[in-house]
């Protein structure tokens, strides 16, 4: 069933995760909007949750994988399927080289390079806030050029 549409975009969170190899975090999503497909971990911002503190806890709550916030990426909204969000993205470095794991609303969790995410029909719009993350991950130094 397809929720009624709300008056503007709800409030979210997506992370650009990047371990040690340059690699990017991606979830299979198990629900609504877009299930099976393959995108960034995010999700809605709990009461009284910062978005740091919301995309922290997606990461670790969707994929068991522990990481820090470095910086914001911008907001990008994101309509479709009844859903309208403004998704305030995150640059996230892993804190250890530890496997995902599926958990919570993900159906899937595994590192990808950006070759590899393309492969698997990340949709361009997700792309493009991956190329934004990788950018400043690079001029960061916390992976390779």
């Amino acid at each position: 069933m397809t929720p009624p549409p709300q008056d503007g975009p709800i409030d979210a969170v997506g992370a650009v995760v990047v371990d040690a190899q340059g690699r990017v975090l991606l979830v299979r999503r198990g629900r609504p909007p877009r299930v099976g497909s393959w995108t960034l971990p995010g999700g809605r911002l709990e009461p009284g949750e910062t978005f740091a503190q919301a995309v922290a806890r997606e990461v670790l709550e969707e994929t068991a994988v522990d990481a820090e916030v470095v910086c914001g990426l911008g907001a990008v909204d994101v309509r479709g399927e009844g859903f309208a969000y403004r998704i305030h993205e995150h640059l996230l470095r892993a804190r250890d080289a530890s496997p995902p794991q599926a958990g919570d609303d993900a159906a899937d969790a595994r590192w990808a390079t950006r070759d590899e995410a393309l492969g698997l029909g990340v949709r361009a719009e997700a792309m493009a806030v991956v190329d934004r993350g990788l950018a400043e991950a690079r001029s960061r130094g916390m992976i390779p050029r």
